[in-house]
């Protein structure tokens, strides 16, 4: 199973991705609450996965996804945010974003996510 980094600003939802995935085998070995420390995380603790939100303060998801795919150009990253606008999501895959799940979303859509990019 898989080591995972969640990144978002708000703690609740960082509590909420942790209380859905561990049950699943997963562990969260890390959180961050912006881009600067989504980097610092992905550097020190190399987890399997990242979960990232794009709205955060200090540096968004889009600016820390391209910063942590210059330090591991294989880098599982799962956006997960309430923007869907196709735009948005365009720009994040086209940065390397292996995923993108649109918040609210099921704990059946974020376990398929997890398994759909340790597959690859």
């Amino acid at each position: 199973m898989a080591n995972v980094l969640v990144v978002d600003d708000a703690a609740f939802m960082r509590m909420t991705i942790k209380k859905m995935i561990e049950p699943h085998g997963h562990t969260v070995i890390c959180e961050a609450e912006n881009g600067i420390e989504a980097i610092k995380r992905f550097v020190e603790y190399r987890p399997d996965v990242v979960l990232l939100d794009i709205t955060m303060p200090e540096m968004n998801g889009v600016e820390a996804l391209k910063r942590i795919k210059e330090v591991d150009p294989n880098a599982r990253v799962i956006i997960c945010s309430a923007m869907g606008q196709q735009a948005m999501v365009a720009q994040t895959i086209q940065y390397g974003a292996k995923d993108f799940i649109v918040k609210p979303f099921e704990e059946d859509r974020l376990i398929a996510a997890i398994d759909k990019v340790l597959s690859r």
